[in-house]
Order: C-alpha cells, then sequence, then structure tokens
C-alpha cells in the first residue's frame, strides 16, 4: 500500500498514512482518462448553434424568372443556398453533445489520475482544513505555507465546507470541493491537489 505524509495547516508533518492500493496505486490507462474528460467536457457543451435552412428563411415563394429564355441559369427560390442570402447548406442544429460511460469505467478513469497525481508528488494529505471564518486572505496564507500560492491548487474536503469554499470562491488558482464531487477535469486543471485525512476515508468508502 502506498504511504504517505500527513500535515497540519502550518505545514508541519504530524504522521503517515496508508492508502489504499485499489484507489492510489491502479495502472494508469491514458486512453480511458481522456475518453472521461472528453464526456465531462462534452455534457457542459449547450449545443444551441442553429442555422436556417432554405426552408427556414423568409421570402423566395415567387420564381424569380421564367425558366427558359432568359439565357440565365434555372433559378426557383430567391432563397437558395447558392444565393446571397439564402439558406445554409449542412449548417449546425441545436443538438445535445453529452455521451455516458459504464461506471466502472469512469471511476477508473478517477483512480488513474489520483495514482498520477500521488505519482509525480503532487498529492498533499492534511490532518484538517477549516478556517474559524470565510476570508480570502486567511486562504491565501495558508496557500503560501505550502508554496502554492502561485499554482492551481484543488483542496478536497470530507464535505463541503462553507468557510473553505466561501474563502476560496475569490481565487482563481484554487477550488474548494467535497469528496462525493470529484472529477477528473478538476483534478487534471491541478497543480497540486491536497486532501483532508477525512476526504481520503470518504473517497475510499465510496471508490473501493
Amino acid at each position: 500500500m502506498p504511504k504517505t505524509a500527513i500535515y497540519d495547516m502550518s505545514n508541519n508533518k504530524v504522521g503517515d498514512i496508508e492508502l489504499s492500493d485499489d484507489i492510489f496505486a491502479v495502472e494508469i490507462n491514458e486512453g480511458l482518462v481522456h475518453q472521461a474528460l472528453v464526456m465531462q467536457l462534452a455534457s457542459q457543451r449547450l449545443g444551441t448553434h442553429s442555422t436556417k435552412t432554405r426552408g427556414d428563411v423568409r421570402g423566395g415563394g415567387k420564381k424569380p424568372w421564367r425558366q427558359k429564355g432568359t439565357g440565365r441559369a434555372r433559378a426557383g427560390s430567391r432563397r437558395s443556398p447558392l444565393w446571397r442570402g439564402g439558406g445554409t447548406i449542412f449548417g449546425p442544429h441545436p443538438r445535445k453533445y453529452a455521451f455516458t460511460m459504464p461506471r466502472k469505467q469512469r471511476r477508473l478513469a478517477l483512480k488513474c489520475v489520483l495514482t498520477d497525481k500521488l505519482n509525480e508528488g503532487n498529492l498533499i494529505v492534511l490532518d484538517d482544513l477549516n478556517f474559524a471564518e470565510p476570508k480570502t486572505k486567511n486562504f491565501v496564507a495558508f496557500q503560501k505555507t505550502f508554496g502554492v500560492d502561485n499554482c492551481k491548487s484543488l483542496f478536497i474536503t470530507a464535505e463541503l465546507i462553507e468557510n473553505v469554499s466561501r474563502s476560496s470562491n475569490n481565487l482563481q488558482n484554487a477550488k474548494a470541493i467535497a469528496a462525493l464531487q470529484l472529477n477528473v477535469f478538476d483534478i487534471l486543471h491541478s497543480d497540486k491537489l491536497f486532501l483532508t485525512k477525512d476526504a481520503v476515508a470518504k473517497i475510499e468508502e465510496v471508490y473501493v
């Protein structure tokens, strides 16, 4: 079982923790991680783009000129896609981009990115994470303690803690989520991953 240190909010080592092999020591499948990431991003697309075909454009009821004898090409409508102001050929229409993956695959993708963060030394386990009051400067001071104030960090607690969440809301390089909100995009998008001891227990309870 992989073993890593536990730190308090002052960046002092207070112990060690053994992590589950089933979550933090799996074989990394890059193709599966990519598929899970694409799935998450695709589900966020609105898909509201739309164009008008020749049947949707206003006008064009009258034949522009007679069929024969003018020397010009035949034309049946001013709203032909060949004409300026006409309809669009094969243009985009509203659609859903979302697709799904089997639950086992989604969970394995999460385990892969967690394993990768641990292998790279970018996963830090905290004894606890909370603030007496929701203040951004308190969160910034905490980041500076770990030297992550200039990089993107993801902070995961067992349950969403209001003071932590509100303290980090104004920071572009920090995000706080609950363990059950864990997702591939946020983990990959962060340089450092912080997990509380309780969050590790929660993740192992749910995903093992």
